[in-house]
């Protein structure tokens, strides 16, 4: 685990929630199981696989020792979390935990819960995808904006931050949805998103109707039973794509399965919306850099005619 030593020991003092060690890329033999996000003020700590009271005690310590220097005299806060064998184990280390919890991400505040199951309620793997959408909708103010699979809502937030007319926010999730909705009061922008809780596969006729959309995102979970698996939904979903989209329209069509490359995206958009062009692969942050980029998260920019 010297690597994720190494990476606490020269850290700066964040103010963002951002990811600070990505064992999982593959660079850091040994420590594939091991990441390390700030969500200031407390830092999380993920293992895939249990990590001994030792290992533990060598990150306390680290963490203690480099959180002195950064910020003499402030309590530490960090959380521990093991995934392994489908169950999930929340420990809180060192300090408290806020509540609520509000983090920044370029100016904008997103409510975070980093001791309710794995999913936070943001994503630090998409800030790339977010800075995208947020320097795309200030090129094209006005636009309107669908944001399929919403979760939390960040991307709607960051977009209607840069201008975007209207976001219309599409997820089954009901606490998702409420969080999302918090979300943008939080930012002063409530009133300016709708948010509907349905089942996106039997609400086409709704979406489309109030289509089309200038810039539409579609960010799914890999699998996710009753709701949506890749393999088998994402070739549908896309085949709607470019009945939603206005003359010159974009699309943001994301998906995070180490399984799945690039080309699966690729030849889905070109079977099923050939008239789509491909305009370029949004880079991941530095941080999340992987062995394989294959592998990693992928987030593909695509434009319809006109």
């Amino acid at each position: 685990m010297q690597a994720l030593l190494n990476a606490i020991h020269h850290m700066g003092l964040a103010h963002d929630a951002q990811r600070l060690f990505h064992g999982r890329g593959g660079l850091y033999p040994g420590c594939e199981h091991w990441a390390l996000d700030a969500y200031p003020p407390v830092f999380l700590l993920t293992s895939f696989q249990p990590a001994t009271e030792a290992e533990l005690a060598r990150v306390h310590t680290a963490l203690t020792d480099r959180w002195q220097q950064l910020a003499p005299g402030q309590l530490l806060n960090w959380v521990y979390q093991c995934r392994h064998s489908g169950g999930t184990e929340t420990r809180l280390m060192a300090g408290s935990v806020p509540e609520p919890h509000t983090v920044l991400e370029d100016g904008a505040r997103f409510l975070v819960h980093l001791r309710k199951g794995q999913n936070h309620g943001f994503f630090p793997d998409m800030a790339a995808g977010r800075r995208w959408v947020r320097a795309h909708v200030a090129a094209h103010p006005g636009i309107r904006v669908l944001n399929l699979f919403a979760y939390t809502g960040a991307f709607s937030v960051v977009a209607l931050q840069a201008g975007a007319k209207q976001v219309i926010n599409v997820d089954m999730g009901h606490g998702a949805m409420a969080i999302g909705q918090q979300n943008h009061h939080l930012n002063g922008l409530s009133g300016k998103a709708s948010f509907w809780t349905h089942d996106i596969f039997s609400t086409w006729g709704k979406i489309t109707r109030s289509g089309p959309y200038g810039l539409v995102i579609i960010d799914p979970p890999s699998y996710q039973k009753g709701s949506f698996v890749a393999v088998k939904d994402y070739a549908r979903l896309l085949r709607r794509l470019p009945d939603l989209l206005m003359p010159g329209g974009h699309a943001l069509v994301c998906l995070n399965a180490p399984e799945l490359g690039v080309e699966f995206l690729q030849n889905h958009l070109q079977e099923q919306a050939p008239e789509l062009a491909f305009v370029q692969r949004v880079a991941n942050p530095a941080v999340f850099e992987d062995v394989s980029e294959e592998r990693s998260l992928k987030v593909l920019v695509y434009k319809a005619p006109g």
